[in-house]
């Protein structure tokens, strides 16, 4: 299996290690035409409004949508989240999200960097002991389509939630070094397929 994980900017290379350490062929995509032979594309956090000029500049905004049609799983994390939503909340001027998934975000949710956190979560097809999220100028989920199934909460706000082959979290599993939830995203979101 060979997954994906956009490298324009932000936490990319975290990604990248945690699928190495699964065994999985990881590619730093940086143009549209490097996720040929990809089963599935994580876009990382970062900062969302630099990711989606760049995504544009790179021909990714078009082509997104179109790859997801052909079979392309995809996991947004924090700012990927962002990214694929379908309706930003609070948003930047200019911004839009690429539409992607059914769920409307909220940037900057909790408030500012130094306003960052880390707690224990659970999160469903995840077992053991709980989820340590890192929760970093994070945005939360403030609703959902009716397609689409809330993997985890946090004090009541959505912060993962999964829509067949889409996938959104708004925290950093990166961060951790506990790779269950992306071998959740490997084994039933990719898997699914």
């Amino acid at each position: 299996m060979r997954i994906g994980v956009l490298a324009l900017q932000g936490a990319f290379r975290e990604h990248i290690l945690m699928l190495e350490s699964l065994g999985v062929g990881a590619v730093a995509v940086r143009k549209p035409e490097q996720l040929e032979g990809c089963a599935g594309l994580i876009l990382p956090g970062g900062e969302s409004t630099t990711i989606a000029k760049l995504a544009d500049t790179y021909g990714f905004t078009g082509a997104l949508a179109g790859l997801h049609d052909e079979g392309l799983a995809i996991w947004g994390t924090c700012a990927g989240a962002i990214l694929i939503s379908r309706e930003i909340v609070d948003a930047a001027p200019g911004q839009s999200p690429l539409g992607i998934m059914d769920i409307a975000v909220r940037r900057n949710a909790y408030g500012r960097q130094i306003d960052s956190f880390e707690s224990d979560l659970e999160h469903r097809g995840v077992d053991g002991a709980p989820f340590r999220g890192v929760f970093i100028r994070a945005p939360w989920i403030e609703s959902v389509g009716e397609g689409v199934d809330v993997l985890c909460e946090h004090e009541g706000v959505i912060v993962s939630a999964r829509q067949g082959d889409l996938m959104a979290t708004t925290f950093h599993p990166e961060l951790t070094g506990d790779p269950r939830i992306h071998r959740y995203f490997l084994e039933e979101v990719v898997g699914a397929r």
